[in-house]
């Protein structure tokens, strides 16, 4: 599943330029381009806010989906590590996600992502990109929920995942799964809520490995308790365990 993304400040700030003058211009309103974080390596478990990209604008919104209707907080605040990704073939069916799927899509954009491959009891992990892309859409759901005790609003994501193509299922080897990566001429239709379901099922497919790149990177990545938000965590390391079973 993906749990860990790259947003580096100059994809970010492209990606918050095009994305947004690419928006229907009757749904604009000249609002400003909201600051963007950005960051080398970010964990989904840590629920940051990030950008995401729905048809009415961009907006900063939490990574952990929590449902319109959960009854109180501690229920909420249980859910969303465990909605960090939605599994695509089954969006439809599942209560957290069926009212999201049909019509609350949107788009988060990255430039990279993590996955990890196991190799006799040790985990390896990659960082993993689109071969001729600087950044790229991730298609995602999102809901509004509000807490009962505060009034407080709570704006969440959770990534869209699909069966892994060859390349992934080599690298993410025992789930055998991976995020939704939309090509550009699919990327307006998924945040359009007047999609009908059919059409919305087969946008959910693998992407075409031919257009992707991965490599290994430094073990620093698998340790949560350590800083690996920095640039260095991107830097190709090689593993000579690896290199009978080199992917690419």
């Amino acid at each position: 599943m993906c749990f860990t993304v790259a947003l580096v400040r100059q994809g970010k700030l492209i990606t918050a330029e095009e994305y947004y003058a690419g928006l229907p211009p009757v749904k604009k309103k000249g609002e400003k381009i909201p600051e963007l974080p950005y960051h080398y390596l970010v964990s989904g478990f840590s629920q940051p806010a990030l950008a995401v990209v729905k048809e009415d604008g961009l907006f900063l919104y939490e990574w952990g989906l929590i449902p319109s209707w959960v009854k109180d907080a501690q229920t909420a605040f249980d859910i969303r590590s465990k909605t960090l990704n939605a599994v695509g073939e089954t969006a439809f069916e599942k209560p957290s996600y069926r009212k999201s799927i049909a019509t609350q899509r949107c788009l988060f954009p990255v430039s990279g992502f993590y996955e990890w491959r196991e190799f006799k009891g040790m985990k390896y992990p990659y960082y993993i990109q689109l071969a001729e892309q600087d950044y790229f859409s991730l298609g995602a759901l999102y809901d509004h929920w509000v807490n009962p005790e505060t009034g407080e609003i709570y704006n969440t994501f959770s990534i869209v995942t699909t069966p892994a193509n060859p390349m992934m299922e080599k690298i993410h080897n025992l789930k055998k799964r991976m995020p939704l990566i939309l090509s550009d001429d699919d990327r307006m239709k998924w945040i359009d809520p007047g999609l009908k379901k059919e059409d919305i099922k087969s946008l959910i497919k693998p992407f075409p490995e031919s257009k992707m790149t991965a490599f290994t990177i430094s073990r620093t990545a698998n340790n949560a308790r350590m800083n690996r938000d920095y640039p260095e965590i991107q830097t190709k390391v090689m593993y000579p365990e690896l290199e009978e079973m080199l992917l690419f």
